[in-house]
């Protein structure tokens, strides 16, 4: 059974490392969100859900620290922190405030890989309140990622399809804009190609793709899932 795709939120007001981060940690298999400040992190927390945070503790208007311990009152999510190398004070802070682990920078990608396969690792699975989505004729299983016929029949679909049933279906009725699935989804994706994407999931899914019932435009907004 295939792994459910871990989605990771990197928030750091350094745009090089944060783009460095992004990239790297999708070409290991991972969704990956950006935020510069903390303001912009809590927009994103409250449009997707994520696996893991990590979160600079040095940053303008908010820093990590406390960011985290708000955070904290409302989410078990965990948190790896980035701290200053040598900063010891900072370490303890995040750490009372409830960080799961931290890095110092400068590190290298390759350990912070491994600690988020530990943090992942030792944190509780969630329960998820939709393990599979009724699209009419067809189900698919956010798990396996499989979409099957209500005969039962796998239906193959590609890997950005998969991903594409995944976020829309994490917040079903919620519109997503092209670019924001192609930020998301990143791996040369761009707004264009999201049209040709969700034009290719339409016809695998919907009884009439022209007038789809569940994989819905909403013009000059983007695309939203509906699910029975």
């Amino acid at each position: 059974m295939e792994k459910e795709q871990k989605h990771i939120l990197v928030v750091d007001d350094d745009t090089r490392l944060r783009r460095l981060l992004q990239r790297f940690l999708r070409e290991n298999g991972f969704l990956v969100s950006t935020a510069k400040d903390a303001d912009e992190a809590r927009l994103m927390l409250k449009q997707y859900r994520f696996s893991l945070l990590i979160v600079d503790v040095m940053m303008p208007k908010e820093n990590g620290v406390d960011f985290l311990r708000q955070f904290r009152q409302e989410s078990s999510v965990p948190v790896i922190m980035l701290t200053a190398m040598g900063n010891v004070e900072d370490r303890i802070a995040g750490l009372e405030q409830g960080a799961d682990d931290y890095m110092s920078k400068p590190f290298e990608p390759k350990e912070l890989l491994l600690r988020i396969a530990s943090v992942l690792k030792r944190t509780p699975a969630e329960k998820k309140e939709t393990q599979k989505l009724d699209l009419g004729l067809y189900v698919f299983d956010m798990q396996s990622k499989e979409l099957v016929s209500k005969q039962g029949n796998v239906m193959h679909i590609t890997p950005v399809e998969q991903s594409l049933l995944s976020i829309l279906g994490m917040k079903s009725g919620q519109v997503f804009s092209r670019e924001k699935l192609s930020e998301i989804l990143g791996a040369g994706q761009s707004p264009r190609s999201i049209d040709v994407q969700i034009t290719r999931l339409r016809k695998k899914i919907e009884r009439d793709s022209k007038n789809p019932r569940y994989l819905q435009t909403l013009r000059g907004k983007g695309y939203m899932l509906l699910v029975d």
